[in-house]
């Protein structure tokens, strides 16, 4: 199943629920009929608003499955970690907005596996950048969301496996491979991405 998919349903209806609630607790407020149960119903019907408006909002702002995969960028990803029910990716993305220089990042993204998957460190799973930012106001040079998305999570057809894998340069893939080690240290960390300094970039990426 795309978790991609599966995380954003599962914050609506997490977002539904207590969108629900809210309700019940303004209604009961409003129907206690004092003066701090009425500002207090207001407050807690303008959070019930909110939530509603989260509801609607995920999909748009996320996008479809479908233009994800279409407008994200093609990137490398290997197994940086294996757990006990999932993986650890490590993925080098291009986290800079269009019209600026390339600003690279190795970025994770925890994930499950199928029951009869055997994941082992360095395989090789070509994967999908997103990029977003949380409002429209940002003015930084690189996207405040970063993650990534394997594409076999859009089709379990090989050759399309293949054909990814082949489209991401030796060059991209081989740094990952030299990095597999900082895995664990990067999910650990707040943002779980680390910018990397053009210096330690192979020459083909700087």
């Amino acid at each position: 199943m795309n978790q991609t998919l599966a995380d954003m349903r599962r914050l609506q209806v997490s977002s539904g629920v207590v969108a629900l609630a809210l309700t019940v607790g303004a209604v009961v407020l409003f129907v206690v009929g004092d003066l701090w149960s009425t500002i207090l119903g207001v407050v807690v019907a303008a959070a019930a608003l909110t939530c509603i408006w989260l509801v609607l909002w995920v999909p748009r702002k996320v996008g479809s499955i479908e233009d994800l995969y279409a407008n994200g960028p093609l990137v490398p990803a290997v197994v940086g970690t294996v757990h006990p029910r999932g993986v650890t990716l490590l993925s080098l993305i291009d986290v800079a907005k269009p019209g600026h220089g390339p600003t690279y990042a190795l970025v994770t993204r925890n994930i499950p596996v199928r029951p009869k998957q055997r994941p082992r460190v360095g395989d090789r799973v070509p994967s999908v950048g997103l990029l977003n930012d949380r409002t429209k106001r940002n003015r930084d040079d690189t996207w405040e969301m970063v993650s990534l998305m394997p594409v076999e999570w859009g089709t379990r057809d090989v050759a399309v496996h293949a054909r990814a894998e082949a489209q991401i340069p030796d060059v991209e893939w081989q740094f990952l491979a030299s990095r597999i080690d900082e895995a664990e240290q990067i999910r650990t960390s707040r943002a779980q991405r680390q910018v990397l300094p053009i210096a330690e970039l192979p020459d083909e990426l700087r």
